[in-house]
């Protein structure tokens, strides 16, 4: 049998039938309150009928206030408390665990990558704003430092959901510290210009995401898993680099990880959405495997197992990846966009490519936005009981993502004014 399809034990004692996974991607399905719908549910049923190793959810926001998209879910200390929405969240992880994967929540807070339109009060480690080119520039607004105490409060919330997600039967978190988002802003010195225990040194400014790690482990029992998706860099000049993510390792080897995920850049460098590759189009390894080689250098340090996502849509590079010896775990979010079955089908030697007609602009962005646009188009009709769509249009798929982005951030704004109401 392939290395693909054998079991590997977690540090948590859970064990995962195989080592293929559906690594994080965000739905931006909820309903209204922020809280998972029928259609979210189904879209795991979809997955857990596929027989994944282990399922990784999107972001799950830590607090109400700051969401990476308007459709996302929130779990807070005191969510589970109303009995209608804590059975939701139930539904939700006995559905991803019916297949008998490996549950796992991604919990996360976006730091200033918060659209502007949502009307938040936008916080970072210090008082930065997201550079971005042309129309992106004004989707975004200026975000303000965290105080000290508000710091120690945002370690807190990371620990409240862990907790939940626990009490929701959810078999373990990982702890987002990538793509820019708030743990990872703190962790790059573009990001972190602070001076207290916060900032300055690389100690510094890894404590928040290692004083998360035992916040979470101190809330929640011995056999419940936690991972962490940590940054290989952000590829942006004077930036958080592989040796620093090599450093930070190290670190957490002391803190019992079930596992790492390397990924790399952030809304500014759209690296983990597949648009460094690009820098090597003639590389299938490197289009299909963005970040194998880091893995290769940080493999050299960790004691727990890593796991790569990026692109992956054949079952031969998914092997060449585990073969490499760098990694135990490869994660294939995107292919599950357009099969959701495909962990079964290459166990079987069937449909061992995914065909996309992904867009071919020269533009980045656009080439980014389509990418995510059509992948969640699928998640969308998946949810709805229907089969997802190889092919479609990347610019239509932009408009309308775009256009219910649009109703779902009212949606949002109004669930906000609600409890400030009560």
């Amino acid at each position: 049998m392939s290395k693909l399809f054998t079991p590997l034990t977690l540090a948590s004692g859970i064990t995962m039938p195989n080592r293929i996974s559906k690594a994080a991607m965000e739905e931006n399905m909820a309903e209204y309150g922020q809280i998972p719908g029928r259609d979210l549910v189904n879209l795991y049923q979809h997955w857990a009928d596929g027989q994944l190793g282990m399922i990784i959810t999107g972001n799950v926001m830590v607090a109400p206030d700051a969401m990476t998209g308007p459709g996302g879910v929130y779990l807070g200390k005191e969510t589970l408390s109303d009995p209608d929405v804590r059975q939701r969240f139930e539904d939700w992880s006995a559905a991803g665990k019916s297949g008998g994967a490996a549950l796992y929540m991604q919990i996360s807070h976006p730091g200033r990558q918060v659209y502007a339109a949502m009307g938040t009060d936008v916080v970072s480690a210090s008082a930065t704003r997201l550079n971005m080119e042309g129309p992106a520039a004004k989707m975004f607004t200026d975000a303000r430092a965290l105080t000290g105490d508000e710091v120690e409060a945002m370690v807190t919330r990371f620990g409240d959901t862990a907790e939940a997600a626990e009490q929701a039967g959810f078999d373990g978190v990982q702890i987002h510290s990538a793509h820019g988002y708030l743990v990872a802003q703190f962790l790059s010195p573009l990001t972190n210009l602070r001076d207290d225990k916060w900032g300055g040194s690389l100690e510094n400014r890894a404590r928040f995401l290692l004083e998360i790690v035992r916040a979470v482990k101190a809330r929640t029992g011995k056999n419940f898993g936690v991972g962490v998706k940590l940054n290989s860099a952000d590829f942006q000049k004077g930036g958080y680099d592989e040796n620093d993510a090599k450093q930070v390792v190290q670190w957490l080897n002391k803190e019992g990880i079930d596992f790492v995920e390397l990924s790399g850049g952030s809304y500014e460098s759209a690296a983990m959405a597949g648009a460094a590759e690009q820098d090597n189009p003639s590389s299938t390894l490197l289009r299909e495997i963005y970040f194998i080689e880091f893995a290769k250098i940080i493999q050299e340090v960790a004691d727990m197992p890593l796991m790569v996502t990026g692109g992956i849509t054949k079952r031969s590079t998914a092997e060449t990846a585990l073969e490499s010896g760098a990694v135990e775990i490869v994660g294939i979010a995107r292919a599950l966009g357009f099969n959701p079955h495909i962990a079964k089908d290459w166990e079987a030697g069937q449909n061992l490519d995914i065909e996309m007609n992904l867009s071919t602009s020269k533009n980045k962005t656009i080439r980014v936005l389509s990418g995510m646009a059509m992948t969640k188009a699928n998640l969308y009709r998946m949810g709805a009981g229907k089969l997802p769509k190889n092919k479609m249009s990347p610019m239509l798929s932009i408009i309308k993502q775009q256009m219910k982005q649009g109703k779902q951030t009212k949606t949002y704004r109004r669930w906000l004014e609600s409890r400030k109401i009560s």
